[in-house]
Order: C-alpha cells, then structure tokens, then sequence
C-alpha cells in the first residue's frame, strides 16, 4: 500500500500545483481566497509525498502534520464549500470533499494516517536493544575456584 499511497499522493500534488498554477496566473483576481487555497493545497501534498518516501523520525512526524493539515482542510473546505457556497463559488481542490478529483482528497488522508500507524520508523536506539537481546551469547566456560 505504501508505493501506491505514494504514487497517489505524487499525482495530487501535480494536479494541484497544476491548478493552482494555471488559477493563479490566469484568474487571480476572480477568486482569491480559493485560488490560494488550491496552492496551499498543493504545497501540502508536496511535502506529504516528499515525507512519505523519506527516512527517520522528522519525515514521519511532517507526514503527519502534513496530513493530518490536508483531513482538516478537506473538511473544513468541504463543509463551507457545502454551506456557504457562495464563498467557493470557483472550485478548489478540497471544495465540496474534493468532488473534482473523485473524492480522493477525502480518502487519501484516513489511508495516508493508517499507513503511517502501521509505519512508525525504527529508531537506532531500539534497534541495537533488540540486536543486543535477540543475539546469541557466547558460552563462557566454567572456572575454577580460586586457591586463597
């Protein structure tokens, strides 16, 4: 699951930065506060892939900031996009749940949390303990007592 989580979130964040890209050069002006919701949008599924494929103990906890930051604006844009429509009135990315994109930017972050649970990083420390209790000890042989 984990190259494809990656692979999903690599194509999110093209498509983003793509829209944004394209709303922000060409229609700024017509929609501001969604337009850079869409860069934002972008930015995060950026760092999200970016921390994904990485390594160690900082990547993994911006995994989850990044993601948990992607569920909450998926939702709280969804919900505005639902009850205020007229504040979204030119999409985003997150509006409405992320429809335009087939819902995947509501799925991905529960996937993307429940990959990084199952997926916690190893650290050195915890590694050379369990080296230290799961190898084999050399035997040691008797000795005799002493002659005081």
């Amino acid at each position: 699951m984990g190259r494809v989580l990656v692979v999903v979130y690599a194509i999110l964040a093209l498509g983003a930065f793509g829209r944004s890209l394209v709303q922000i050069t060409e229609q700024f002006s017509d929609a501001p506060l969604a337009y850079t919701l869409s860069a934002i949008s972008a930015v995060v599924y950026i760092v999200a892939t970016i921390a994904l494929v990485a390594r160690g103990l900082v990547w993994y906890r911006i995994a989850w900031v990044t993601i948990s930051f992607e569920m909450l604006g998926v939702l709280v844009v969804g919900t505005l996009s639902w009850i205020q429509p007229d504040l979204f009135a030119h999409a985003t990315v997150w509006s409405y749940y992320g429809d335009g994109y087939v819902w995947v930017p509501l799925v991905l972050p529960f996937l993307g949390m429940i990959w990084l649970s199952k997926n916690k990083p190893v650290r050195a420390a915890d590694v050379a303990s369990t080296k230290a209790d799961t190898e084999p000890t050399e035997p040691t042989e008797p000795t005799e007592p002493s002659a005081s």
